[in-house]
């Protein structure tokens, strides 16, 4: 059973979808792991396994009536806890939401399920998807953040309780946890998944996310998920993007990559900035620097305000009903939105734009970005999940990134390697990263710093 749990998302859709593997086998093997793992680790929320092998043995009922199965037939996800589930508790990671559950399932979970996924159940969240950090602890080292705010999902992915889990991005919310927990997290492009049904922080900034063990099973997962979703303006009614079949392609010629020092790059810790440094030797010719102009240094403020501003209107119903109880760090932050002035505001927006074409000029000659995904490894702090200050900019300028498992710490620690794409270019992302993991393992990799993806 432990084997199981070792294959990637897609040898176990091909083993389930063949008949190999029952739905209800896999997951017993991922209700074993759970058992094993979860007192350290503390991923979930919300967990029945009824519920699981319910939903387990009906798929396989459904396999043997010989009807066409879904993509993702039989595949154990996790949901973040800000993501409406019906008849299952969705309480935001706050005691104001507790024994909170809604009637309906949000967009995301309906395509789950129409894709034949097995819901595992509800992944550990932040506080209202903020800083302040949920039970959840780092696999690697228990002492150590999961990050935030897609705690669970990184951690239960990481920890092998689930192959692929969902979570949301408004700053660094997927990349930042998926790199301290040393797995693949992918953001797509903005508006590539519909967000009804999931709470709302900041809908100019706020992004559906993946988890996975490389990019080729995000491409599964996000594919699932992608479209159209009418009661969100941020979606497109143009047809899903096919993001599994670019992702598993060859690249029309070798990519071309370009390594920035991203705004406020002296927030990483030697260590990452010389494994970094490293890693473009490493890649030589195919790998140059990257600089932007000075407009850039004040991003992070940017979509700061932005992200702030949207969270003192979207919160205000929390403050209402108990703003005593929410933490410091997301006081502060309400109060901060609510000093932004409406021209500081409209300003930050519109600075995105000038972003935006600053980047587009970048991939004419580049096919991704490659920069931190946090200042180092997770820190040894639980009152703190980390810093996105390497994250807000993409998640500010809507454009795809994801994040490879690729260094690793003195310490053997995850250092996440973080690549960003053109926008609305996601399967073009997935394919590069795919094959920088290959390329990697093909080359003989450095003495010091340097791993390829999960090992």
């Amino acid at each position: 059973m432990e084997a199981l749990l070792q294959l990637s998302a897609l040898e176990l859709r091909d083993r389930l979808a063949s008949g190999a593997l029952r739905a209800v086998d896999l997951a017993k093997a991922c209700l074993a792991q759970i058992e094993r793992r979860e007192p350290e680790v503390q991923a979930w929320a919300w967990l029945n396994p009824d519920h699981v092998m319910g939903q387990a043995a009906k798929l396989d009922a459904y396999r043997a009536s010989g009807r066409p199965i879904g993509p993702l037939h039989g595949l154990p996800v996790g949901i973040k806890d800000i993501i409406d589930t019906a008849k299952i508790p969705t309480e935001n990671g706050t005691e104001l939401d507790a024994g909170r559950v809604p009637k309906r399932n949000a967009v995301v979970v309906s395509r789950l399920l129409q894709a034949g996924a097995v819901i595992m159940g509800k992944t550990v969240t932040t506080e209202l998807a903020f800083f302040g950090p949920g039970k959840t602890r780092n696999p690697h080292d228990p002492g150590r953040t999961p990050g935030g705010s897609s705690s669970g999902s990184a951690a239960a992915v990481a920890a092998r309780m689930v192959p692929l889990a969902v979570g949301t991005q408004t700053a660094g919310s997927v990349i930042r946890p998926a790199a301290f927990c040393g797995v693949t997290g992918f953001k797509p492009s903005f508006g590539a998944i519909g967000r009804t049904g999931i709470f709302t922080q900041a809908p100019s900034l706020d992004t559906v996310g993946v988890f996975a063990h490389s990019p080729e099973d995000a491409a599964l997962l996000a594919e699932a998920l992608c479209g159209h979703d009418p009661a969100d303006p941020a979606t497109s009614e143009e047809p899903p993007p096919r993001l599994l079949q670019t992702a598993l392609s060859a690249p029309p010629v070798t990519p071309a990559l370009g390594l920035l020092r991203p705004p406020d790059w002296q927030q990483a810790d030697a260590e990452t900035q010389a494994a970094f440094m490293e890693l473009r030797d490493h890649l030589g010719p195919l790998c140059q620097n990257l600089e932007f102009p000075s407009a850039f240094a004040a991003a992070n403020r940017r979509r700061e305000q932005i992200q702030f501003v949207e969270m003192a209107k979207s919160y205000r119903r929390y403050e209402e009903r108990g703003r005593d109880r929410l933490s410091n760090k997301l006081r502060a932050a309400l109060d901060d939105g609510k000093s932004v002035s409406a021209l500081g505001y409209i300003e930050s927006l519109g600075m995105r734009t000038v972003y935006q074409g600053v980047l587009e000029e970048a991939f004419n000659s580049l096919d991704a970005i490659i920069t931190y995904a946090a200042p180092g490894p997770a820190p040894a702090d639980l009152e703190s999940t980390g810093s996105p200050v390497f994250n807000g900019l993409w998640t500010m300028c809507g454009v795809p990134a994801l994040t490879l498992p690729l260094l690793a710490s003195s310490e053997g620690l995850p250092i996440g390697v973080q690549l960003i794409g053109r926008r609305y270019e996601d399967g073009r992302l997935l394919r590069t990263a795919a094959w920088l993991v290959r390329h990697l393992r093909n080359e003989r990799a450095p003495a010091n710093g340097m791993e390829t993806a999960d090992g």
